[in-house]
């Protein structure tokens, strides 16, 4: 969905044969200029309508970069296995994380926002300035690689947030590089006001104004989250989103995961 809209990521597609093919890879750029620690950013997307496709896209030696740290995703059951298989004999370490995906349906009338007018905090966007402070709250965050991630999708794609009277974000959702919505995230002495709904619900309505999907993910045991999605009639899907950290053993003791 980015590729086409001015590849902010400097992304590109492997296929293994066209018009037929059978597994697609979107990696990042070859003539990007990287950095071998960020998993952030060398993120590659991966589907596949046959398996040993993928693991023989995978085995070509110039499709993947395995001197660095990366990150590979995708809705498939067979993605870890096959995955693993094939850094295990590179001597890659793996990590996997896994989530319910999620759908939102079209938001077609603009979220109620009037339980804003009469107090402080108001409904608008981020700014780089935030990135810290998104940065210092994500679960997946608190490195140098993370927050130069955070500040380019904050320059790049969509985002919603709320404001207090000093202008400080209280809470908040950003879209990452893949058109997930992600980081959605409330201070904690700002929540059960209702403003995660708003701000997911804002976003989901920008995103789909814009020829987005609206989709997302979220950890089995995030209840609350899970909760919320619910509420506003989330769709949750069949498939998981799988997330697989892969690290060269000549850099395992310099990663931030």
């Amino acid at each position: 969905m980015n590729i086409n809209r001015g590849n902010p990521f400097q992304k590109e597609v492997v296929l293994d044969s066209w018009p037929d093919f059978k597994a697609v890879i979107t990696r990042r750029q070859r003539e990007a200029e990287i950095d071998n620690l960020d998993h952030y950013t060398n993120a590659y997307a991966v589907f596949y309508k046959d398996v040993r496709t993928y693991k023989q896209l995978l085995e070509e030696s110039d499709v993947i970069n395995w001197d660095q740290v990366f990150q590979i995703q995708g809705l498939q059951s067979k993605l870890y296995d096959v995955s693993k298989a094939v850094a295990k004999s590179k001597q890659l370490d793996v990590k996997l994380s896994s989530f319910k995906a999620i759908r939102l349906a079209p938001v077609s009338t603009p979220p109620d926002t009037s339980f804003l007018r009469c107090s402080p905090p108001r409904l608008t966007y981020l700014s780089v300035a935030d990135a810290d402070l998104l940065n210092r709250t994500w679960a997946r965050g608190g490195n140098a690689q993370c927050l130069r991630y955070i500040t380019s999708l904050i320059s790049c794609f969509p985002s919603v947030c709320i404001r207090d009277e000093k202008g400080h974000p209280v809470s908040w959702s950003i879209t990452d590089q893949f058109a997930t919505m992600c980081h959605n995230y409330t201070l904690p002495e700002y929540r059960r006001k209702g403003y995660s709904r708003l701000v997911i619900l804002t976003l989901a309505r920008k995103l789909q104004s814009r020829g987005f999907p609206t989709q997302g993910n979220v950890l089995d045991d995030n209840t609350a989250s899970i909760g919320l999605l619910k509420n506003i009639h989330a769709e949750f899907l069949p498939c998981r989103f799988h997330r697989l950290i892969l690290t060269p053993m000549a850099l395992s003791g310099q990663v931030h995961q």
